[in-house]
């Protein structure tokens, strides 16, 4: 996403630079470690409401003590917009959660990185952009790897016995981030982008406690410590302070470059669920997860060529 307001300012060396940018990697990795605490007290749609709930008001108490301008009355085609984005945002936290009920942390997390592959495939199918030879090869090579990660785990989930519904809801969380950014792109020129996500957080929030709400899940109880550390922590380390940080960096580093940083998440996440869990995977597994990051760094490199054509 674009910028947000800087975390640092002045000339930083470069150490800082990069020491930012990997920490904002592992903040954002580490959120399923954190939903994995989270769903100790809660079930994944009320886990995800609380989490954008969290994130929301922190966000629109933000704009309400720094607000510097007066915001014009918004068009309605572009309400429409940030309403639609809000629910492709809660269609993707509450079924990458739900996935963590199914699989395990690396899988789960590497199966919802795969959101440059969809909206690569949406742009070839709906605007018609050439994919390369390149694109094609990433695509059968991301295949194949889902292929071995899906057939080929072994570590035991919470709810052992429904690993191929975890990857499809994980896949299904990498599609909906995907449509997201395909909204959210129509209108990135005209806002900034804390209004973005503002809006969008805010819509995806009533989304899921409307959702959380008729499926009777209740937030955890106020003595379930462990389910509410995960939650604020996911809320304020994952997602603020990890897509802030991720937006300071460009300041320094290309869009594509932090683009291509992405691909330490699912590792960042597979390494914390081995050190935190215990969790393993057979050598297959490991085998098509590199395939599959293949894949994602293939299509990255798609997205990249296509910006600066």
């Amino acid at each position: 996403m674009g910028r947000l307001h800087p975390l640092t300012h002045g000339h930083e060396s470069r150490p800082v630079k990069y020491a930012l940018l990997a920490g904002a990697q592992v903040a954002i990795g580490a959120a399923a470690i954190f939903a994995r605490f989270a769903l100790t007290g809660a079930s994944p749609l009320a886990v995800a409401a609380a989490r954008l709930a969290i994130a929301a008001l922190v966000l629109l108490f933000v704009t309400l003590v720094w607000r510097h301008q007066h915001y014009t009355r918004m068009p309605r085609h572009d309400t429409l917009l940030f309403v639609a984005a809000g629910v492709a945002l809660a269609v993707h936290f509450a079924s990458w959660i739900w996935s963590l009920e199914y699989t395990s942390v690396a899988i789960s997390t590497l199966l919802v990185a795969t959101t440059p592959i969809w909206t690569a495939l949406y742009d070839s199918l709906v605007h018609k952009q050439h994919l390369s030879r390149i694109a094609w090869g990433a695509l059968a090579a991301g295949v194949a790897g889902l292929a071995l990660v899906a057939g080929f785990t072994t570590t035991r989930p919470p709810v052992p016995g429904h690993e191929a519904l975890g990857a499809i809801l994980a896949l299904l969380g990498g599609a909906a981030l995907g449509a997201y950014f395909v909204l959210v792109r129509e209108v990135r020129a005209a806002y900034e982008t804390r209004r973005i996500v503002t809006r969008t957080y805010t819509w995806a929030a009533i989304v899921l406690v409307i959702a959380a709400a008729a499926a009777h899940q209740g937030p955890p109880a106020i003595i379930a410590t462990q389910a509410w550390g995960g939650i604020i922590a996911m809320a304020l380390i994952s997602q603020l302070l990890g897509h802030t940080a991720l937006n300071a960096a460009l300041r320094w580093f290309s869009a594509s470059a932090v683009a291509f940083t992405t691909l330490l998440e699912p590792v960042t996440a597979g390494i914390l669920a081995f050190l935190v869990f215990g969790e393993r995977l057979t050598p297959t597994a490991l085998a098509g997860g590199f395939l599959v990051l293949i894949a994602i760094c293939g299509f990255l490199r798609e997205e990249a060529q296509a910006a600066t054509a």
